[in-house]
């Protein structure tokens, strides 16, 4: 391997350690509820983040405030020692993508039918220390370089 590979391996290395990531595959809700409630906690401290999805009245908050629950205990496992309450952490990032869909059909009048499509989703949670001085970012590494 090259010595430019090399530094920029082990530079994303280090800004992987601080990171902890959960993701919930093929959820059966459209992508456009679970964007609503999912904005709402983007850049948001995670205590907080938790208290708002759970005083929430959606559905999707339900999905989200399990899948952060699973990225904290991502987080405390890779970082063994440390606990959630000294660090401030953060939802450094929370990406919403479409999943696959369910093409189903109503019956119409007249002998027609209509096509129903039964949407659903994949979501992505990066939590991480809320100081951006120690969390290098992968743009900031090929910068460097």
């Amino acid at each position: 391997m090259g010595s430019r590979k090399h530094n920029t391996a082990i530079a994303l290395k280090e800004a992987r350690k601080n990171v902890a990531s959960a993701k919930l595959n093929n959820c059966p809700t459209s992508p456009r509820k679970m964007r609503l409630v999912a904005d709402m906690i983007r850049g948001m401290e995670v205590t907080k983040a938790l208290f708002s999805l759970k005083n929430n009245g959606k559905e999707a908050s339900i999905r989200l405030e399990k899948l952060l629950v699973s990225a904290l205990s991502n987080w405390e496992t890779k970082n063994e020692g440390v606990s959630m309450d000294e660090k401030e952490l953060i939802v450094q990032t929370i990406s919403v993508d479409s999943g696959r869909m369910l093409k189903r059909v109503q019956p119409a009048p007249q002998g027609r039918a209509h096509r129903v499509r039964k949407r659903s989703n994949h979501v992505t949670i990066v939590i991480g220390e809320s100081n951006t001085a120690e969390n290098t970012s992968i743009t900031e590494v090929k910068e460097v370089q």
